[in-house]
């Protein structure tokens, strides 16, 4: 079963190719190869779904470091991991310089390379949920700009009338307690009680219009919200 990730390996020894891409096919990606640098490059051209790429430095044709640098002029957003037999601080800092995400040296542990292929792509998916607006049925968080509209019209939030409506919106569907509302929004140490939440639903109620009526009051416990799925806006 795949993870819906796609990895290109860079390297001219089939049998690296081989063991790396066992490895990330075993933990649900799937693995595009190329033999040298140049085929790397038309690769990561003729498929525009590439996640991450993995490149060897040495390779005919197209070294790992040119092949970096090109795809660096067409992304900044994929990582690259590079592979290297050297492990100079220099060749390191020259990777960086590159664009270069990450530098492993050989012999390395696939477990630990697919460790690093993780981590770096639980990045990129943190970096785009970030940029995520939240979208539902005309009411419209902007996370990266802290604002939002309601059928295209902005509305005026106090920031924890902004925070309140980013955490019940993201927890859609689940009911709520005042006190974990609290805890949430307010933090542990808030020294006020209950009604705090109620007044600031109440004005987020109104503030919203016909939408307030997403948040549902659940008697003797808290809200909810309910409204649409997420949809990515570009």
């Amino acid at each position: 079963m795949t993870n819906g990730k796609t990895v290109m390996i860079a390297d001219d020894e089939e049998r690296m190719r081989k063991l790396v891409g066992d490895f990330l096919k075993k933990a649900g990606y799937r693995v595009v190869e190329a033999e040298n640098g140049k085929r790397a490059l038309e690769r990561y051209q003729e498929e525009p779904g590439i996640d991450l790429v993995i490149l060897d430095v040495m390779m005919p044709l197209l070294d790992g470091w040119t092949v970096c640098r090109e795809i660096r002029k067409r992304s900044n957003r994929t990582p690259v991991i590079m592979l290297t037999a050297r492990g100079e601080e220099s060749d390191q800092l020259f990777g960086f310089d590159l664009g270069a995400d990450e530098y492993v040296t050989k012999p390395f542990s696939p477990s630990v390379l697919v460790a690093r292929v993780q981590a770096l792509l639980r990045l990129v998916d943190d970096s785009e949920k970030a940029k995520t607006v939240l979208d539902r049925n005309g009411l419209q968080i902007h996370k990266d700009g802290r604002f939002v509209t309601v059928d295209g019209a902005g509305i005026d939030l106090s920031p924890k009338e902004y925070e309140l409506l980013l955490y019940i919106v993201e927890n859609e569907g689940v009911a709520l307690s005042r006190d974990q509302i609290l805890n949430a929004v307010w933090d542990y140490d808030y020294f006020g009680d209950a009604r705090t939440v109620d007044t600031h639903i109440k004005k987020l109620r109104l503030k919203l219009g016909d939408k307030g009526d997403f948040i549902q009051t659940v008697r003797g416990f808290g809200y909810r919200f309910e409204g649409k799925k997420d949809e990515k806006l570009d």
